[in-house]
Parts: structure tokens; C-alpha cells; sequence
């Protein structure tokens, strides 16, 4: 009597190609530019990390509207011969419990590139110290759920570790030549 396989070839296939599909769908970060020196990828992925950033240099402008103020910014890079580099850096102010952006800033690739001071009356070049963040990162859209889920987690850790922050951030690290559902983002609480 011949045995038949392709049962259990079937399903052993069909294990593998599960396998491959969850590696496919694992978060990867999509470096789009270049990270400022010293600072660190983001990641990991949907969990909460302490981490550190260096000193940075970066333009900042005030407003609620992303998109204007993203031009911006751009405009002011452009103007002044500065490279782009990733992430871009959204400050947050809360209303009615809730996260909202409160500004933007194009960080540079170190504190030696342009110069420190108001670029007309909306940019200003700062430079900022270096920090310490409890970070959440995912792959996705910058939806209201997902920085509510980002900012529950982070909470959660900073209540359970007792420490007192100076507020969140978004940073944010492609642009729109990425995927919607491959764009990697940060929420961070900055430590004091």
C-alpha cells in the first residue's frame, strides 16, 4: 500500500508560510534620512524603553496645523542649506485629557549646522539639551488611538517607576513616500 504525504506536506507548507508571513509583518524601521548624530533608532516596537538622547540642534515653529507648519520648516531648511534628517519632532499640549500637537521641529544633523536664533517671526533655531525619555514605538498611522495607546503604556510605566516628567513629544520618522502602515513613530514622556 502506497502512503499518501501531501497531507502532511500541505500542512507543514502552510506552516512555513504563516511563519514567513508573521516575519513579513514584523515592525522595521524605514530609514527615509539620516538620524542626527549620536541619537538613537527608534524602536522597540509596541513596548516602553528608557531612553537617552544627546544635545541636538533644531528648528522649531509654533501651530496646530501640521501640514503648514511642516512647510514651514521645510522652507526654512531649504532656504538655509540645511539636510534633512529624521525624526521630525512634535511637541504636545493636552486638552481635555486628550494629546494634541502644539508645534514642530526639524531636528539637525548636529549642533554645529546653521545658526542659533529666530529665522523671521514664526522659525526659531534652538539648541536642546540632552534627555532621557520613556519611549513607545509603533508602525502605523498617528491615529488618536494609537498615541492614546502609546501614552497609556508610557503612563503606566512612569506611575510604577515614580518618576516626574516634563511632558510627550511625537517624533515622527518617515515622510509621505512611506506607507501609511509602515511610517514608525514615538511617543515619548521626557524625564525631568
Amino acid at each position: 500500500m502506497k502512503k499518501k504525504f501531501f497531507p502532511l506536506f500541505a500542512l507543514i507548507a502552510a506552516c512555513n508560510l504563516h511563519a514567513e508571513e508573521k516575519a513579513i509583518d514584523a515592525p522595521k524601521y524605514v530609514n527615509e534620512a539620516p538620524l542626527p548624530e549620536k541619537w538613537p533608532e527608534p524602536g522597540p516596537f509596541n513596548k516602553v524603553e528608557k531612553k537617552s538622547y544627546p544635545a541636538y540642534r533644531a528648528a522649531f515653529t509654533n501651530g496646530k496645523g501640521e501640514t503648514s507648519s511642516f512647510w514651514r520648516l521645510f522652507s526654512h531648511i531649504k532656504k538655509n542649506d540645511i539636510p534633512m534628517t529624521a525624526p521630525v519632532e512634535m511637541s504636545m499640549s493636552e486638552q481635555d485629557g486628550k494629546l494634541s500637537q502644539a508645534g514642530m521641529a526639524f531636528l539637525y544633523q548636529n549642533g554645529t549646522v546653521g545658526t542659533k536664533g529666530p529665522d523671521g517671526a514664526k522659525v526659531e533655531v534652538r539648541d536642546i539639551k540632552a534627555v532621557q525619555a520613556y519611549s513607545y514605538a509603533w508602525q502605523g498611522n498617528d491615529s488618536k488611538e494609537n498615541i492614546a495607546k502609546a501614552r497609556t503604556a508610557l503612563e503606566e510605566t512612569i506611575e510604577a517607576e515614580k518618576v516626574e516628567t516634563l511632558g510627550f513629544r511625537l517624533l515622527g520618522y518617515n515622510g509621505p513616500g512611506t506607507p501609511r502602515n509602515k511610517r514608525t513613530w514615538e511617543l515619548q514622556a521626557v524625564l525631568k
